[in-house]
């Protein structure tokens, strides 16, 4: 009895957990839509982001191409609670925080070997349709890099 009460409870935090992250506005596929965007030549696009659901995190996939327009790849998988969580495939960064300040607002925080490479602010529209990505930062050359891109639901 007490093995099936557990398991029932771990069943109903699961599934309250998805139905927490179904609900952020951030969750889905997005594309960039350039011609809203302020992307300065040579900086990297970030073409596609994915946020989805992976047990109790969240995993975020992005596809684009480099400053050289060479294809990238890059992911993250964590909460988002302001800690620093692995980055993969991201020359310029090896761990990613995100911090919900609230419901349709998010800041990302990317550090390499523990120093601030770049910091931005997610905004999502309030009809849920679009978002907009501001970021600051270096890259890695030590470049100053700042853009704005805006990005369409899927």
């Amino acid at each position: 009895m007490k093995t099936r009460a557990i398991g029932m409870t771990l069943a109903l935090c699961f599934i309250a957990a998805a139905v927490s992250f179904a609900s952020s506005p951030n969750m889905g596929t997005w594309k960039l839509n350039e011609a809203k965007s302020k992307i300065p030549a040579m900086a990297p696009k970030n073409n596609t982001v994915v946020y989805e659901a992976e047990g109790g995190n969240v995993k975020v996939t992005v596809d684009g191409t480099d400053g050289a327009g060479k294809p990238s790849h890059n992911e993250w998988t964590g909460k988002f609670d302001g800690k620093d969580y692995p980055l993969t495939g991201d020359p310029s960064a090896n761990t990613r925080s995100y911090k919900k300040v609230d419901d349709r607002t998010t800041e990302l925080t990317n550090k390499k070997d523990g120093k601030v490479t770049a910091t931005g602010r997610i905004v999502i529209s309030a009809d849920g349709k679009s978002r907009t990505v501001t970021v600051s930062g270096t890259d890695p050359s030590g470049k100053k890099v700042e853009y704005t891109a805006v990005y369409d639901k899927q």
